[in-house]
């Protein structure tokens, strides 16, 4: 019986994954936690098979928790959940040990999929995915600027090429304006830009925003 972990800080999204994944072949153990410090806490205390982790999530980001849950159990098979389309989060997720990346867009049956792909130990990923990672590999292939921050400060550039402002930026993640305001110095630093208008522009053409 697969003993499988549902993180997201949404209620109603638990509850469609609950009942989605009601529908496997077997029966499968589900459990659940509503943010990443509780998703630590449970995979600490207990074993699991699959943890299906929402890579936004108040407090530390889900690219940090999977990095930590890695780290502590590297035979966890993880599989990233996500609003964003693949383009943004799935190429880091997949570095940094995920076993697959599914946007909530996705349908149920490629849900059930990407879970019985990945207890057998296997990755998953789209076809579009499958395009994006052999660009990336490309040996000649240019590195984008927004590669070489962070995942927290990616993260944050994508909010603010959003539109969204330092204050509600820090409101969504649980963080200090402060810390937010320091992590916009760092982007603008890295991506050799003066002001948000540019992060917003660059965004907007790569694809990024929220």
């Amino acid at each position: 019986m697969l003993r499988i972990l549902i993180a997201d800080d949404h209620a109603i999204v638990r509850e469609g994954l609950k009942q989605i994944l009601a529908e496997m072949p077997g029966k499968a153990l589900l459990d659940e936690a509503v943010n990443g410090q509780e998703a630590l806490q449970k995979v600490w205390e207990s074993d699991y098979d699959i943890v299906l982790l929402d890579i936004s999530m108040p407090g530390r980001s889900g690219l940090d928790i999977l990095k930590q849950l890695k780290g502590d159990k590297p035979a966890l098979q993880i599989l990233m959940l996500s609003m964003h389309p693949e383009e943004q989060y799935a190429v880091r997720a997949l570095k940094a040990g995920a076993a697959g990346y599914l946007t909530k867009e996705s349908t149920p049956h490629e849900l059930l999929e990407a879970v019985q792909k990945i207890s057998e130990g296997k990755k998953y990923v789209s076809s579009s995915l499958a395009e994006a990672l052999a660009r990336h590999l490309e040996a000649n292939s240019e590195r984008p600027l927004h590669e070489t921050l962070s995942d927290r400060e990616y993260e944050i550039m994508c909010m603010i090429g959003s539109g969204k402002m330092i204050k509600e930026i820090a409101g969504e993640l649980s963080l200090s304006i402060k810390t937010v305001s320091t992590y916009r110095s760092r982007i603008l630093s890295k991506m050799q830009m003066k002001n948000n208008a540019q992060l917003i522009q660059y965004a907007i053409q790569n694809r990024l925003g929220y």
